[in-house]
């Protein structure tokens, strides 16, 4: 019967959905929008792809402009109009660029500058809670603004790459007052859940319990939902023979 359960568990429950005509969500590749490098102890941000141009103007349009100032003929002269609107609406887009740019790079290192710790290792246990209002605050940006910035943005580390999401999570206290990340508390869970008995796996309860004696205080409710949260099932689904 276990050898039965075991090749069943390795069975596709929806073979149909492997079928996918979109090429594009099958191709999808992530290029990470920061780079974070620890040389020498010091934490190096880089931001590859967000390079400001150079604006320059052509010869060939600085002439039009330069005649059309001088010229009494109409021609040149709405020329020298439009060219120069052309101008001042290319140095507006280069300036909403550099200030994007400067939007970003803030962000970046403010969430670097708060989770320093944890940009050193990885150590998710270093992982400080931290939500949208806390960035905002540190860099005198709008929540919304923040919340732009964070959505589908990419960081690759020394130790893997990462949405900005990521490093968001609620706090809670722990026995000694202290308040930790909600993702070490997942990170615990993982942990109890990988080592238990599968013959006599661990309930809600003891979870709950184990936890505890570990110092976090969580409700069972708590456990049910980030168990959901950690796609593990139910105590009585992980049961082996």
């Amino acid at each position: 019967m276990k050898a039965v359960l075991d090749e069943i568990r390795k069975l596709n429950p929806s073979p149909g959905g492997q079928i996918d005509d979109s090429y594009s969500d099958q191709a999808q590749q992530i290029v990470p929008d920061f780079r974070l490098d620890y040389e020498n102890g010091e934490l190096i941000l880089s931001m590859p792809r967000f390079s400001i141009p150079e604006l320059r103007i052509n010869r060939r349009y600085a002439e039009i402009m330069e005649n059309g100032k001088y010229s009494n003929d109409r021609s040149q002269k709405d020329a020298a109009t439009f060219v120069g609107q052309k101008i001042a609406a290319a140095k507006w887009f280069i300036e909403a660029l550099r200030q994007r740019q400067n939007t970003l790079e803030n962000t970046m290192r403010a969430i670097i500058e708060y989770q320093h710790d944890y940009f050193i290792d990885g150590d998710e246990s270093s992982l400080r809670p931290m939500v949208l209002k806390d960035i905002a605050e540190r860099t005198g940006f709008d929540i919304s603004t923040i919340s732009r910035v964070v959505n589908s943005k990419w960081i690759e580390t020394h130790f893997g790459v990462f949405p900005l999401k990521y490093f968001f999570s609620e706090g809670l206290e722990n026995s000694e007052g202290e308040e930790v990340s909600t993702r070490e508390i997942k990170k615990v869970l993982r942990e109890l859940v990988d080592a238990e008995d599968k013959h006599n796996p661990l309930t809600d309860d003891d979870l709950v319990d184990a936890l505890t004696a570990k110092g976090y205080k969580v409700a069972r409710r708590t456990i049910a939902k980030y168990r959901a949260q950690l796609d593990i099932p139910k105590a009585r689904l992980r049961r082996e023979l």
